[in-house]
């Protein structure tokens, strides 16, 4: 399978497709002639990432534009910070842009986050394509337009909705990620299935496994309907006044986990998810929320994709309950000072819930460790 598939985020002006197939970065002038045509890019990459795709997408653009210039980011989630930020933004600023250049980030999520706030502030604004290349950020992070860096109160406290001009998803960077890379993705193709699609959760208890052995025609399944997903919950409450809140399912337990092991590369995002998810159904299950069938399912299959489901699986549980749920006060999702959490009814039907009695939360955490 070779052709691609093109999905439109519509946002109106500021609408935007999203291209899936094979052997994209090396024609990226073709697929983003429009964003890309005389203008000065700005590729922003991974340095682990650099090495097998920059080139090529290099010489894609330069196809395109009139002139092209690189920066190098360390890889992991240390560098979603202000003090990564400052500096990226100097050495943008060195190479003298003006408001036409467009930034290109070719990495996982924390490029894609990292290169979007650097747009999103450099000259009050300017353009950038999203080129992701880990399946969590192809599934989830590329799209939607949020954009950010952590905090030392908590992740992705500081930060901005603005949306790429174009999302570029080539399947064959996904070759040479690292299986616990691809397992961390696939946490978050599951959290659509859970939050919203009972139908593909089903298709992915079949074949989950295709997807994790990188099967092509699998692999383009789950990345588009994950997308599509994505796409639609996004158009319908671009700045996550409702709707989209669903998006975080699992994400208030994860964020926690993630803050105490100091996104120092014990605990992938889409690992810490993994278990935020399967503690969303515990939950919902003891507070009489959701047949304890369906956590039980959910959990199966969390585990059966090699992702942990319990707290005293990962770094996390050398913090206190106390300590895990003053965290999750910060959370951006909090409100007046009470906890957001996304909870199932089943599997594909999910709400926000305020009402979570700290008591319950408590023996939840307590149970998992």
């Amino acid at each position: 399978m070779t052709d691609n598939s093109t999905l439109t985020v519509g946002l109106d002006e500021r609408a935007y497709d999203i291209t899936v197939g094979r052997r994209l970065i090396a024609r990226v002038d073709e697929v983003a002639d429009a964003q890309l045509s005389g203008r000065h890019v700005v590729i922003i990459a991974d340095d682990a990432v650099a090495p097998h795709h920059l080139t090529l997408l290099a010489t894609a653009c330069a196809r395109s534009c009139h002139r092209v210039d690189n920066l190098l980011v360390a890889s992991g989630e240390a560098s979603k910070s202000m003090a990564t930020l400052a500096g990226l933004l100097e050495d943008i600023l060195a190479f003298g842009v003006d408001r036409d250049v467009v930034l290109v980030a070719l990495g996982g999520g924390v490029i894609g986050d990292l290169a979007g706030f650097a747009a999103a502030s450099l000259l009050r604004g300017v353009d950038f394509i999203q080129v992701p290349t880990t399946l969590l950020a192809q599934v989830d992070s590329s799209v939607g337009g949020k954009t950010g860096v952590n905090a030392a109160a908590g992740k992705n406290l500081i930060g901005a909705f603005h949306q790429p001009r174009a999302v570029i998803i080539d399947i064959d960077t996904l070759a040479t990620l690292p299986d616990r890379e691809l397992r961390a993705g696939y946490a978050e193709v599951i959290k659509y299935g859970l939050l919203g699609d009972a139908a593909f959760f089903e298709w992915l208890e079949a074949h989950g496994h295709d997807v994790l052995h990188r099967d092509e025609a699998a692999l383009r399944h789950a990345i588009i309907t994950s997308c599509t997903a994505k796409a639609r919950i996004v158009e319908a409450d671009e700045r996550e006044a409702g709707r989209r809140a669903l998006l975080n399912l699992g994400h208030t337990f994860a964020h926690a986990f993630e803050s105490v092991c100091g996104y120092d590369g014990r605990l992938l995002h889409g690992e810490a998810v993994g278990v935020g998810m399967a503690m969303a159904y515990r939950l919902a299950g003891e507070m009489g929320l959701c047949p304890g069938q369906d956590g039980g399912r959910a959990a199966a299959h969390i585990a059966g994709s090699g992702l942990s489901t319990r707290l005293s699986d990962i770094p996390a549980a050398t913090a206190t309950t106390p300590e895990l749920i003053n965290i999750m006060r910060r959370d951006k999702k909090a409100r007046n000072g009470r906890m957001r959490f996304v909870l199932p009814r089943a599997i594909g039907d999910s709400f926000v819930c305020d009402e979570v009695p700290e008591g319950l939360l408590t023996q939840v955490l307590e149970a998992s460790r």
